[in-house]
């Protein structure tokens, strides 16, 4: 499968697998979300579309085009063909100058880096059917109040992931009891008494527990033994491919 990225520009910004750090992880105490897999499996999960320049946008509140104010660390002759005001309302839009193909019934999910926090302003999503569509799309991101933000000349700026989106309509959610599955509830509850006795003894300042710090059942995907095998399809990390000239 592949999907194919046909640049817009002589020099388009860079495209580069989903990379897993984030300074706000970096910042905790022994950088304690990094064991948490689903943030890193997220951050991971797609491809980044970096910012070409540094800037930064300061938006007066006001709803015209004009009250958003773009300032680029240097003069650029094609700013507009980065960054713009062009929604209004406080929304700013960034040009990730790609057109993208995937294949029939796949689509792309458009949004910010997972993860990636920045204060004042919100990514917004799209799911564009990048199967047929014969032109590019934007990135969009919303004020939340007025003020000014930043973006570092290659921060991700927009986060792709393909999606096989119309077999999302074939799925039924289905609320079931736990006891209507035997070996899940079995599964749970021993998980449950595993947790329960090693917050216990963390919290009583037990040494082993203490060295051990977090259980990794997941992490490693491994299960105690009285829970059964985790499946052979468990992933901790994600290993995308670097574009490549086609």
């Amino acid at each position: 499968m592949e999907l194919e990225c046909y640049p817009m520009s002589d020099q388009p910004c860079d495209l580069v697998p989903g990379r897993q750090a984030r300074d706000w992880m970096d910042n905790f105490a022994a950088r304690h979300p990094y064991r948490c897999l689903p943030l890193n499996m997220a951050n991971t999960t797609g491809w980044e579309i970096l910012c070409p320049i540094g800037f930064t946008a300061e938006w007066n509140g006001g709803p015209n085009q004009d009250d958003i104010l773009i300032t680029p660390d240097r003069p650029h002759p094609n700013l507009k063909q980065v960054v713009t005001s062009h929604f209004t309302r406080g929304v700013l839009t960034m040009h990730p100058q790609y057109l993208f193909r995937t294949p029939p019934g796949w689509g792309l999910m458009c949004s910010g880096a997972p993860n990636h926090i920045k204060d004042g302003i919100q990514p917004l999503v799209g799911i564009i059917e990048t199967d047929w569509l014969p032109f590019p799309f934007t990135m969009n991101w919303l004020f939340t109040r007025p003020g000014r933000i930043r973006f570092e000349r290659g921060e991700p700026f927009c986060f792709i992931l393909p999606v096989e989106h119309h077999k999302v309509e074939t799925i039924q959610p289905v609320i079931r009891t736990l006891e209507s599955n035997p070996v899940m509830k079995g599964q749970f509850e021993a998980w449950n008494r595993q947790r329960t006795d090693f917050n216990k003894r963390l919290a009583a300042g037990d040494p082993n527990a203490a060295k051990e710090a977090w259980q990794r059942f997941y992490f490693k995907g491994e299960l105690p033994e009285e829970m059964g095998s985790a499946p052979e399809s468990h992933a901790n990390k994600r290993r995308l491919k670097t574009p490549r000239l086609g």
